[in-house]
C-alpha cells in the first residue's frame, strides 16, 4: 500500500512538473513589441526570468520582428518562434555582453538545464552591419579591440551555451551572425535536429562549433557559411569531445565542410558521422587535426559525398603546443564519392576563401604526422575521388627522388591545412609518418595526364593498398612510390 500511494505521488509530481515544463507565454503578455524598432531586451530577459521562477515553460514569438540585445536562458525555459516570427539581434555593440564562462553573444547560458531554442521563426544577427560598427568604435578609439584584417577580436555568436545540460534545438534558421554562429561549449545531452544556417554576412562565420561536448546528436540540418560550416573543437586540455553523432546533413563553406579543430586541446573521441553532402567548398570536406596535443581516436565517417571542394580528406599531427604530443588514431572513412574541380570551388560566394599558398598544383588528400608520431589505423574504404589531373612540372615541381621527398617541409607548428605544404608530390594520396594504413576499393581518378604519381607513402609502416584502382591518363608503370616505408603490400 505504501509502495502504491508513494507511486501515485511521485507520478502526480511529475505530472505537476511537465505541466509547468509545457506551459506557454506568450511573449505580448511581458510588453515585448514585435515592431523591429522597439529594443525588448529588458523585456525578455524579465519574461524569461519569469517563467523560469515559475517552474518553467516556453516563451512564444508570434509572426513579427523582435529587436533585442544579449539575453541568457535560465534553467526550465525554451525559446519558441513559431513561423514568421524573427528575433533580430541589434547592431549596437553596446547592447550585448557576456556571461561568466561566455563570449559575446545573442542568446547566452551557462550552466542552465532542459533549456531550448525551438520553432520554425528566425534568429538573424544583422552581422554585416554590427561588425561594421565594431570596427567604427575602434577606429575612433572607444572600443579597445585588435583589430587584425579589419576584423574585431570581440563580436557576438547568435548563441554561446555553457556547461548545459539537456539542450533541445530545433528546427529554427540561424542567419547573419557577426561571428560563430553557434558555440556548445562543454554541454551534456545536447539534440540539434533540422535547423538551417544561412551565415555569409562576415568573417568567421563558423556554422557550429560543438566544444569539449558530451553526447551530442546534430541530425537533419544545413549549413552555408563564410567559415567552417561543421567544426568540433576542444579548448580545454582537461576536456574532449566525445560522443558526438551528426548525420543527414548537406554542408558549404568559404573553408572546411567538416572539420576537428583547429583547437584541439583535449580532443575528440567516439565520433560517428553518417550521410554528409558538401558542395562549393573551398578547403576540406573532411578534416580530422590533432595539432595541440589532444588525443584523436575512435572516428567514424561513413557515406560522404563531395562536389566542389577543393580537397576531400586531410588527416594532420601537428605540435603546436611545444612538447604536447598528439595522438590520432582508430579512423575509418568508407563509403565516398568525391569530385575535386579544377577552378577555385567557392568562387562567387561574397567571403571567398583567400588565394593561398601559391604556387601549387591541386593538392592531394592527406594523410600526415610527425617524425616519430605517428597517425595510426586509418582504414579507407569503398572511396572514389575524381580528380581533375593536370599537375604541371613546369609550374611547380616536387620529384620523387630522396633529395625531394626529404625537402617536404614538416611544417609542426603551422596552422593546419592541407594547403600549407604548397606543392605535394602526388595527384591522389600523400601518406607522411603513419602506421596501419588500409585501402579497401579506392578508386583515384585523374581527368586529365598529372605528372605526379597517383600515391607517394613516406615513412609509412604496415600499409596494405592492394585493393586499389587507379585511373590515369598518362599511365604510368609506377602510381605507388613508396619512400623509407616497411610492410608494404599494393
Amino acid at each position: 500500500m505504501k509502495k502504491t500511494k508513494a507511486l501515485i505521488l511521485s507520478l502526480l509530481l511529475l505530472v505537476c512538473f511537465g505541466g509547468a515544463q509545457a506551459k506557454d507565454y506568450n511573449a505580448s503578455l511581458f510588453g515585448i513589441k514585435s515592431n523591429g524598432t522597439t529594443m525588448n531586451t529588458t523585456a525578455i530577459q524579465k519574461a524569461i526570468d519569469y517563467i523560469h521562477e515559475q517552474g518553467g515553460g516556453r516563451l512564444v514569438f508570434y509572426v513579427g520582428r523582435y529587436l533585442t540585445g544579449s539575453i541568457e536562458l535560465k534553467s526550465n525555459v525554451t525559446i519558441h518562434l513559431n513561423e514568421g516570427a524573427v528575433l533580430l539581434g541589434s547592431t549596437n555593440p553596446y547592447d550585448y555582453r557576456q556571461i561568466p564562462g561566455t563570449w559575446l553573444g545573442l542568446i547566452l547560458a551557462n550552466k542552465a538545464e532542459n533549456i531550448g531554442v525551438t520553432g520554425r521563426g528566425v534568429i538573424d544577427g544583422q552581422g554585416r552591419e554590427t561588425s561594421y560598427n565594431y570596427i567604427d568604435q575602434i577606429q575612433k578609439g572607444v572600443i579597445k579591440d585588435e583589430l587584425k584584417y579589419d576584423r574585431p577580436a570581440s563580436r557576438p555568436t547568435l548563441i554561446f551555451l555553457r556547461e548545459c545540460k539537456n539542450v533541445e534545438i530545433n528546427n529554427v534558421t540561424w542567419k547573419n551572425s557577426a561571428f560563430w554562429v553557434q558555440i556548445y561549449d562543454q554541454c551534456e545531452n545536447l539534440n540539434i535536429d533540422r535547423i538551417t544556417v544561412d551565415s555569409k554576412a562576415f568573417w568567421n562565420n563558423d556554422g557550429i562549433d560543438i566544444v569539449d561536448c558530451n553526447g551530442v546528436k546534430l541530425t537533419n540540418s544545413f549549413f552555408d557559411a563564410t567559415d567552417d560550416a561543421i567544426c568540433l573543437k576542444s579548448h580545454d586540455p582537461k576536456s574532449i569531445c566525445q560522443n558526438i553523432e551528426v548525420s543527414n546533413c548537406v554542408a558549404r563553406s568559404s573553408a572546411s565542410g567538416i572539420k576537428f579543430g583547429t583547437a584541439s586541446r583535449g580532443g575528440f573521441r567516439n565520433i560517428k558521422m553518417t550521410n554528409i553532402k558538401v558542395y562549393d567548398t573551398y578547403r576540406s570536406a573532411i578534416a580530422i587535426q590533432a595539432v595541440d596535443g589532444g588525443l584523436v581516436e575512435n572516428i567514424t565517417i561513413d557515406s560522404l559525398h563531395s562536389y566542389n571542394t577543393a580537397n576531400v580528406i586531410f588527416l594532420r599531427i601537428g605540435e603546436r603546443y611545444e612538447g604536447e604530443k598528439a595522438k590520432l588514431n582508430n579512423v575509418t572513412i568508407s563509403n565516398v564519392y568525391a569530385e575535386v574541380p579544377a577552378g577555385k570551388p567557392d568562387a562567387g560566394y561574397e567571403y571567398e576563401g583567400p588565394v593561398e599558398d601559391l604556387p601549387r598544383n591541386i593538392s592531394p588528400a592527406s594523410i600526415t604526422g610527425l617524425p616519430g608520431q605517428y597517425v595510426t589505423n586509418v582504414t579507407l574504404k569503398n572511396i572514389t575521388i575524381v580528380y581533375p589531373g593536370g599537375g604541371n612540372p613546369n609550374y611547380a615541381k616536387v620529384g620523387t627522388d630522396a633529395k625531394s621527398l626529404n625537402a617536404i617541409p614538416e611544417m609542426p607548428k603551422a596552422y593546419p591545412e592541407f594547403s600549407q605544404f604548397k606543392e605535394l608530390p602526388a595527384w591522389g594520396f600523400y601518406i607522411r609518418h603513419a602506421k596501419g594504413i588500409t585501402f579497401d576499393n579506392v578508386t583515384l581518378t585523374a581527368e586529365k595526364p598529372d605528372y605526379r604519381p597517383a600515391i607517394v607513402l613516406d615513412d609509412v609502416h604496415g600499409g596494405d593498398l592492394e585493393n586499389v584502382t587507379i585511373n590515369d591518363p598518362d599511365k604510368k608503370k609506377n602510381e605507388i612510390v613508396v619512400f623509407q616505408s616497411t610492410d608494404i603490400k599494393k
